[in-house]
């Protein structure tokens, strides 16, 4: 009888902490949770390559790209909005930075890094403009964006374009060993576990957006302008200008997630970043940040990213090698995830 009731206490308590949590908590949660259990099944039930460290630092070392591009539109979701021409602006910004250094090794990458980040921040800012100040729907504004950067992108070059430019294929081959992650490969050799500079990079943008979204007054009046735009302007916050920069702060990270696909991939093709909007989108979805605004966690879309790539290569080590397959998961990932926000949003509204 004891027993029964320490267990109806601990589970009442249970109830209330989950209660009491934020909705962005709570998403939070869910995604690392669902992350982990995944990876585990993975390790447990598949084996094989998951048992090695190196398989999850090679997740991130093929996803920095796409880890920049989904904290870029988790800010732009947080305000209520969305951009769907963050592929369109990485795939020109790697083709205009092929064409750029192309085999003349005396060409300076800051030039290459300037040119990403401006091309990034154009977009940004005509997008933001259209956006913000003529009251534009975002789709409409960020799908034009989209045809408009891929267009250009064929006008650069419709030829695949490999770089030998010395500077950045030293910087593509660097590798960054993480202590302690040494592991035996399949014919008993010794590995060191390493990350690519790409990696860092995105970290480090995720950890600043954390602080800014966290500790700001610019990263608050995001979550405010989303929440209920009308309830931000009587508290005195310049709703215009917070969702323009939202679009700024998410074409500079398009533009800075454009020179990490050329630092991994060493190439500039029309088809760089094809698909990549969606897959950023599903992975802030999947990390707890609401299409309907005032609701996300830069962490949560870290831990979206790696839940999204960890599902495609369970998909795969099953054996499923058919694209069908991958989508399909993929599609019902995302969905479960909506129910799940759909969810949390009612359970407030109770």
């Amino acid at each position: 009888m004891e027993n029964k009731t320490s267990n109806t206490n601990f589970f009442k308590k249970f109830t209330n902490k989950i209660g009491s949590m934020t909705e962005t908590n709570l998403l939070l949660t869910i995604t690392i949770t669902v992350f982990v259990l995944m990876y585990l099944g993975a390790m447990l039930f598949l084996q094989g390559g998951f048992l090695t460290p190196q398989n999850f630092f090679q997740m991130l070392n093929e996803n920095a790209t796409l880890i920049v591009l989904a904290c870029g539109l988790s800010v732009v979701m947080i305000t209520g909005g969305i951009d769907i021409s963050v592929g369109g602006v990485t795939g020109l910004v790697t083709m205009c930075s092929a064409v750029y250094l192309g085999e003349d090794s005396s060409k300076s990458m800051w030039v290459v890094l300037l040119i990403a980040l401006g091309i990034g921040l154009a977009f940004g800012v005509v997008q933001g403009l259209l956006v913000a100040y003529l009251d534009i729907q975002p789709f409409i504004v960020t799908l034009a964006g989209m045809f408009f950067a891929k267009g250009m992108t064929t006008i650069v070059s419709t030829k695949p374009t490999d770089i030998k430019h010395e500077g950045l294929m030293a910087l593509k081959d660097t590798k960054i060993v993480v202590p302690g992650m040494s592991y035996v490969n399949s014919h008993d050799i010794r590995l060191d576990s390493y990350v690519e500079i790409g990696v860092l990079i995105a970290l480090f943008v995720v950890l600043v957006l954390f602080v800014v979204l966290r500790w700001t007054k610019l990263g608050r009046s995001f979550y405010a302008v989303g929440g209920n735009s009308q309830s931000a302007l009587m508290l005195g916050i310049n709703v215009k200008r917070t969702k323009f920069l939202s679009h700024v702060l998410c074409g500079l990270l398009a533009g800075l997630g454009g020179f990490l696909f050329l630092l991994h991939a060493g190439s500039g093709s029309p088809s760089n970043g094809g698909g990549y909007e969606m897959n950023a989108i599903a992975s802030s979805i999947i990390g707890g940040t609401m299409l309907t605004g005032g609701v996300g966690n830069i962490i949560g879309t870290l831990f979206g990213v790696t839940s999204l790539s960890t599902i495609k290569t369970i998909v795969a080590s099953a054996g499923l090698q058919d694209g069908w397959w991958t989508g399909i998961t993929v599609g019902f990932m995302l969905c479960l995830f909506l129910v799940i926000q759909s969810i949390v949003v009612g359970r407030k509204k109770k």
